[in-house]
């Protein structure tokens, strides 16, 4: 499909949303900024969940070629970055004399170009939201939203400083999870691994002693040695099964949208691990709602840009979904009970937080007591789980040690 013809005012602009029956779309087009490229997507029926500047790098300018960033980058180094600038101009350092330090100290790496690149953007005019919006895989929109509102404020230092704090927190509350999540998968890999040794190595020595013995063996032995006897022949196929399962189950993820929002869907009911990662999501949606609400942003704008950053389909839905009810004239707490999404304590606490003329700080502190609950539920799913794993390795090596060895009791039994 060939890409639209672009008019000298206009620039282009890149989204995700949901169409009229709640199907997942994304396109370009092409509008004078964003409120206008926003406004054309409502007038087609399609609620926007996010919405970016699109910048061709390779594409012929009259300002001369951007500096390219190439490799990975963490969240972790944006989060240090942010930080450093906030420190920086609170200091009264200019702007780019700011970016121009964050280059040095950030080495010869992809970090470096991509700072280089906003830095050129910045050192033409742009403003320093607008140089953001140009890498949105690493500054999304609710970070250029944030900026671009303390760059209208007059308070970029302070709104960095709460953006790195915030970003802090996201990834500390990520660690926590995939570190509970981690700990049974390692466990549970080890004990896999250890049955295959067994299986592999371990089983046919004893069957080769055995059937040298000539004598019946018990059905659980029998069973043993025909698993390994098939596992032996047959394992090389089952392991590049598994690998071309893996990479099949990968791709889905990242090309069917409905099979990543029905595998979301389903994270969230899981047993012991479906309320940790309901908490997770609901700490991390109530924390980015709260630092839009605070910059100043409008609801209905906030709405749609921390449904892009939820994290969650589920509570991406439930952000476009409040949004549209709000737009209609319903108050914040009631549309969010009316999603049946939130939870009643938080949907409590935002009704106070409305009546006060204090929401933001509302939704800091629910955003505060979900990752304490993680904490809580990291510890104790933690505590749990380690005796319930040992247990099952326990029988599992335990039954295929006995299973072994049976024979031989038997043996020594009749003599």
């Amino acid at each position: 499909m060939p890409a639209p013809e672009r008019h000298p005012s206009t620039r282009s602009f890149r989204w995700e949303g949901l169409d009229r029956h709640g199907r997942p779309q994304r396109g370009l087009l092409q509008a004078t900024d964003e409120t206008q490229a926003r406004t054309q997507l409502r007038r087609q029926g399609l609620r926007v969940a996010r919405l970016w500047a699109d910048v061709q790098p390779h594409a012929p300018t009259d300002t001369g070629p951007r500096p390219l960033a190439k490799g990975r980058i963490s969240d972790k180094q944006i989060a240090l970055f942010t930080r450093q600038l906030a420190t920086m101009l609170q200091a009264g350092l200019p702007l780019l004399q700011a970016l121009d330090i964050a280059i040095r100290g950030s080495g010869q790496g992809a970090m470096a170009g991509l700072l280089a690149s906003v830095r050129q953007s910045v050192s033409r005019g742009d403003s320093l939201h607008v140089a953001l919006a140009q890498h949105p895989r690493h500054f999304d929109a609710l970070f250029c939203n944030l900026v671009r509102a303390a760059e209208q404020g007059g308070l970029l230092d302070t709104m960095l400083e709460r953006i790195a704090l915030y970003r802090e927190k996201s990834l500390a509350l990520k660690g926590k999870v995939r570190a509970a999540l981690a700990y049974p998968c390692a466990v549970v890999l080890v004990a896999i691994v250890v049955t295959v040794v067994i299986m592999l190595w371990v089983v046919p020595a004893f069957d080769q002693m055995f059937q040298q013995f000539g004598a019946e063996l018990p059905l659980a032995t029998r069973m043993v040695m025909s698993t390994a006897r098939l596992l032996g022949q047959y394992g090389h196929l089952l392991l590049l099964s598994g690998i071309a399962l893996a990479v099949l189950a990968r791709q889905a993820w990242l090309r069917y949208p409905p099979m990543r929002r029905a595998a979301q869907r389903l994270s969230l009911s899981l047993p012991l691990f479906g309320p940790l990662l309901r908490q997770a999501a609901l700490a991390r949606w109530s924390r980015t709602f709260g630092a839009l609400f605070g910059a100043g942003i409008a609801l209905v704008e906030a709405l749609e840009t921390v449904a892009g950053a939820a994290g969650n389909v589920v509570y991406a839905e439930a952000s476009l979904a409040v949004r549209d009810a709000v737009r209609n004239g319903a108050s914040l707490h009631t549309a969010m009970q009316a999603s049946g999404v939130f939870p009643d304590l938080a949907i409590q606490m935002t009704a106070v937080g409305e009546e006060a003329g204090a929401l933001d700080a509302m939704l800091g502190k629910i955003a505060e007591l979900n990752e304490r609950e993680v904490d809580d539920a990291v510890a104790a799913l933690t505590s749990l789980m380690e005796p319930v794993i040992m247990a099952v390795l326990g029988v599992v090596i335990g039954g295929l040690v006995v299973a072994m060895y049976l024979p031989v009791f038997r043996m020594g039994a009749l003599v």
